[in-house]
């Protein structure tokens, strides 16, 4: 839900914060105070373009920032922040953020980070819809309006399954067509491929054989060089007068000499195993210099092979591994290619099958749909005689495709099925109903959209719903319905509610005024959320005046 919405420097709020609570939330106010500023913001930092000329006398910029609690959001938040780059949500907190100034800057952000218009557009279609004299209207798509007759007739296990086999088919599709070319492509690819197959496999590689080969290579190259310290090491060791081991000799004597003189000192002990030591390191290196080879030949095999390594991953892959890989899949499609005419029989078999398959889980996901109609149009149509449509029509007309067609688009199945839906309305005895998309009146929209988001209170999944002259043309009992349709959503989704009328704002669980006042000789516009005490007297006022009987009814209406 929408918890905070503050306004920067729009229109005539210099700085305005609005804090909604989970119910209904009802904003009044006299007419030009600037409660469409809410609206108008609302769809700024939902993605809408930015009208400049809304930036307050005087400011250089604008802001607005909207915090929503996505705790019961059902959309896949975190994944769609992970695909666009933005950081995730802090304890379900998601905020948004739109700027934009007079020479042209436009900037938004979500949680902090830099985003786009569009990236703001696709969240706001899953956390707000918004109904009135506005285009953020989701009902109004064909697509949306199929996913709520599936939902409201929970037939959404039945699409998932039909998504499933056009998935499944999708996949099939992009194999035949991997072998549906001329010969001439047809021929170059067989080449290519067993190019690519037999160069890696003839290398008969090792994983990561090539750190082991470039350690091997600079020990060959360098053998010459490794031979001469290793034979300068032994000389130093043991190989002359001068040497370690025979001056150790001459010191070994000298110690001898002075444990006769003093059996106490333990320093011939220390010189032995010192001695040994010395004799252990001149094996190890004789041992060492025995294994050094001076072979150009050998170093000729290993430069080869290093050299070849290093061609076939600048070929096929930054690793030796993903080289292998490369190789591995090249055969299978080398096999696959020399067998194409058993693989298109093979493949035109299973999309065949699978053909026939969707044809029947598509007919009858259409039948079901077919059935819930009637109970859909039935239950909206109690819901618009409650709103003042007495004599009102709502029609759901749908069109299946046929299996001709449907076989010459092969490729082009709709993972919602065969079908398309389009909601259909007609407020008045004799009229044909037209769809929704057509209706003129603004008053006429949203009315059908409250009785819409009535029924469909229990499936539909967007968490805030926004509604703005819901009560335009409506008056008497008709007004003290609509707030209660209000009311009734409220309990499944939070509401927002811009009303004209006391019996439609008596509803709401919260209640703002919208006031205009100077302060420092400049217009601006205020909100307050009203006690129960304020409640009463702006609800009086929308009833006509400060009268006590327009008291009395304003606390009539309160207490319901």
């Amino acid at each position: 839900m929408l918890t905070t919405l503050r306004i920067k420097n729009l229109a005539l709020a210099a700085d305005l914060t609005l804090e909604l609570e989970a119910g209904c939330n009802v904003i009044t106010g006299e007419t030009g105070a600037g409660k469409s500023i809410i609206i108008g913001a609302l769809n700024l930092v939902l993605g809408e373009r930015a009208d400049r000329t809304l930036i307050r006398s005087g400011c250089e910029s604008c802001s607005v920032e909207a915090v929503f609690d996505t705790k019961r959001v059902s959309a896949p938040l975190e994944t769609f922040f992970a695909e666009n780059g933005l950081e995730p949500c802090e304890e379900g907190q998601l905020v948004l953020k739109r700027t934009f100034s007079s020479g042209g800057a436009n900037r938004q952000f979500v949680n902090g980070s830099p985003t786009t218009l569009a990236v703001l557009a696709s969240l706001g279609e899953w956390l707000v819809d918004i109904h009135g004299p506005h285009d953020h209207q989701s009902l109004l798509h064909a697509a949306k309006q199929l996913a709520i007759l599936d939902a409201f007739g929970s037939l959404q296990s039945r699409r998932d399954t039909f998504a499933a086999l056009v998935q499944r088919r999708s996949v099939l599709e992009a194999e035949k067509s991997a072998l549906v070319v001329d010969e001439k492509t047809y021929a170059q690819q067989l080449d290519l491929l067993r190019f690519q197959a037999g160069e890696i496999s003839a290398a008969r590689l090792q994983p990561d054989e090539d750190a082991q080969v470039q350690r091997d290579y600079q020990r060959a190259g360098n053998a010459a060089r490794l031979l001469e310290l290793s034979q300068a090491a032994l000389n130093i060791l043991g190989e002359n007068e001068s040497s370690m081991l025979t001056q150790a000799g001459v010191l070994g004597h000298t110690l001898q000499d002075l444990h006769r003189l003093d059996p106490a000192n333990t320093l011939s002990a220390s010189h032995e195993r010192i001695v040994a030591g010395l004799r252990e390191l001149q094996g190890d290196v004789s041992h060492y210099a025995d294994k050094v080879e001076v072979d150009p030949a050998r170093l000729s095999r290993l430069e080869e092979r290093l050299n070849l390594i290093h061609s076939l991953k600048r070929k096929y892959g930054a690793t030796l591994a993903e080289v292998i890989a490369f190789g591995e899949e090249a055969g299978r499609n080398l096999r696959r290619l020399e067998q194409r005419e058993a693989e298109l029989a093979r493949l035109n078999g299973e999309l065949g099958a699978l053909d026939g398959e969707l044809w029947r889980a598509g007919l009858e996901l259409s039948n079901q749909r077919r059935k819930v109609i009637p109970r859909l149009s039935k239950a909206v149509v109690k819901e618009l005689g409650d709103l003042g449509f007495a004599q009102s029509q709502f029609e759901v007309s749908i069109a299946t495709a046929e299996k001709d067609a449907a076989s010459r688009l092969e490729a082009q199945y709709s993972s919602s099925g065969l079908d398309t839906v389009e909601f259909q309305f007609a407020p008045n005895v004799g009229e044909p109903a037209r769809p929704l998309r057509a209706i003129a009146s603004s008053g006429e929209m949203a009315r059908v959209m409250l009785g819409l988001k009535t029924v469909l209170a229990q499936v539909d999944e967007i968490p805030m719903l926004v509604f703005d002259e819901v009560d335009a043309n409506v008056g008497g009992e008709t007004a003290n319905t609509v707030g209660e349709k209000m009311e009734q959503i409220a309990r499944q989704r939070q509401v927002l509610c811009i009303t004209h009328l006391a019996p439609v704002a008596a509803h709401g669980s919260a209640h703002f005024l919208v006031t205009k006042l100077l302060k420092d000789g400049r217009t601006i516009s205020e909100i307050t959320r009203l006690d129960r005490k304020s409640r009463v007297a702006e609800l009086a006022r929308m009833l006509g005046g400060k009268s006590e009987a327009a008291r009395k009814h304003a606390e009539e209406l309160l207490a319901g």
